[in-house]
């Protein structure tokens, strides 16, 4: 029976297919063998080709990994997760200042240096995390799964290796994508209140928001666990934040080019 009061306005979600795609993302880590056809390939990144990026610049790559013996070695070298090698596509997005500075030197010579400071190695982190945000959704719209890999961070130098990247390229994290094998549960976020601030950063309610945001979350977590953990997210969160993780990042970064001053 439908209880849904009369004359009641539609949400924004319920009037908007692009809202919903984006409400029900969920994290996928089973996957068809379905190979991940060439041209929804192409459409997933030029979605991503189109999200912002700052002054045009377009600072990053995009390498799209099928072989199943690369695959094998990048599930390996991520922390052994064995979707990396199970899903037909793995795009590893990759912070690109190469391609500038080549550009650069086209138009005026070999004299012309890329900054290579903290402010270029932000933008091309964030136009990564845009471009590959964009081709997430897309590849949802398409019926395809995806989750995001930040293990591609932990044994950093040898994915750069095994990839072929070139000074000024980091990848930043990789993706797995392909038809979903699974139905996992949507994980709950925080209460909007605790993320959205009106005219000024407000951090009054947050023991009240993470409270109630608890609550959910051991639900999610018991019902997941099929009752085998019901840790909260502060609980996790307090376990997590105070180990210092990929400690060795500074010194690959150093050695790729990049300068943080």
């Amino acid at each position: 029976m439908d209880t849904k009061p009369m004359n009641t306005k539609p949400t924004a979600e319920e009037k908007n297919e692009t809202l919903r795609l984006l409400m029900n993302h969920r994290s996928i880590r089973r996957y068809l063998p379905d190979r991940v056809a060439e041209e929804e390939l192409e459409a997933i990144v030029r979605a991503g080709q189109m999200a912002s990026t700052s002054s045009g610049v377009q600072a990053f790559s995009v390498i799209a990994v099928e072989n199943p013996d690369t695959k094998r070695t990048l599930a390996e070298l991520c922390g052994n997760q064995a979707y990396i090698e199970e899903c037909p596509l793995f795009l590893v997005w990759c912070a690109d200042m190469h391609r500038l500075e080549a550009a650069g030197q086209f138009a005026g010579g070999e004299s012309v240096r890329a900054a290579r400071n903290t402010e270029q190695f932000l933008i091309a982190t964030v136009d990564a995390a845009l471009a590959a945000q964009n081709a997430a959704v897309a590849a949802e719209s398409l019926g395809l799964g995806i989750v995001y890999i930040g293990g591609v961070r932990n044994r950093i130098a040898e994915v750069g290796e095994l990839l072929g990247l070139p000074e000024l390229v980091y990848p930043v994290f990789g993706m797995c994508v392909g038809r979903p094998a699974q139905d996992p549960l949507t994980r709950p976020r925080l209460p909007l209140g605790a993320v959205l601030h009106r005219e000024r950063y407000d951090d009054s309610r947050y023991d009240e928001k993470i409270a109630e945001y608890d609550a959910v979350y051991r639900r999610y977590m018991e019902e997941r666990s099929q009752g085998q953990s019901a840790a909260s997210w502060s609980e996790a969160m307090a376990t997590k934040i105070p180990v210092p993780s990929r400690t060795h990042l500074l010194a690959y970064l150093e050695s790729q080019g990049f300068r943080f001053e």
